[in-house]
């Protein structure tokens, strides 16, 4: 394609196939990359959606979903229903208006293939809510933590847990959040221990490493 050089051997090299980031494509190009890949794979997966790209997309692929929380644009394979989900991931948020980051972290966990629990609205202003929480937490193999404001609640699962957390911080918050700076700032400084930091809202570079520490455990429970 003159506008794109499209990655069809990325599934082998890395177990995942390319993803498309569409926020800030021209029309006609999201359109042509969507055909691209979907003749090709079967399926088109992409993130920061809007509204007026998934008609776009629809009109040319009748099966294209879109979800307005996450804003994830997809057209699903032909047997995705049948596809069993394996293992375990928690995303837990902190409060609901982390709801669309964490959204977009667990459909791509589960468009890669993972089964997903969702803990949401369990911040720290009212830690008993994520304490009753914690067994189904444990259960998982690892977890999404996505919180704004100061970004307490990666630390705060950090003394909780045994398993990976990966903490997302958003841009929820008022001014002196400074757009998900200050929950950044707390995540990466955080004194408990495994926890890893994504870039501020990135909620699909979150749902893909959980899914690869998933698909490590779940590859390591099937050796014994």
């Amino acid at each position: 394609m003159e506008f794109a050089n499209l990655d069809f051997d990325r599934k082998r090299r890395t177990g995942f196939p390319e993803v498309v980031f569409c926020q800030g494509k021209d029309d006609s190009f999201l359109v042509d990359i969507y055909k691209k890949l979907y003749d090709r794979d079967g399926c088109v997966f992409g993130t920061r959606a809007t509204e007026h790209q998934f008609e776009l997309i629809r009109a040319s692929m009748s099966k294209a979903e879109y979800d307005r929380v996450s804003r994830i644009l997809k057209v699903p394979a032909a047997n995705h229903s049948e596809i069993e989900l394996v293992g375990n991931i928690a995303v837990v948020t902190a409060g609901t208006a982390d709801i669309p980051v964490a959204e977009e972290a667990a459909m791509t966990a589960e468009y890669f293939g993972s089964k997903v629990s969702r803990v949401y609205d369990v911040g720290v202003s009212g830690v008993h809510r994520l304490l009753d929480k914690r067994e189904i937490i444990d259960e998982a193999n690892c977890v999404v933590a996505v919180a704004g404001m100061e970004g307490a609640l990666a630390s705060v699962l950090g003394g909780l847990v045994s398993k990976p957390i990966i903490a997302v911080p958003t841009s929820v918050g008022y001014g002196a959040n400074f757009g998900g700076l200050s929950a950044l700032l707390t995540m990466i400084n955080s004194c408990a221990n495994g926890i890893s930091v994504v870039n501020i809202d990135n909620g699909y570079g979150a749902g893909y490493i959980a899914t690869q520490i998933n698909r490590l455990a779940v590859g390591e429970k099937n050796d014994k």
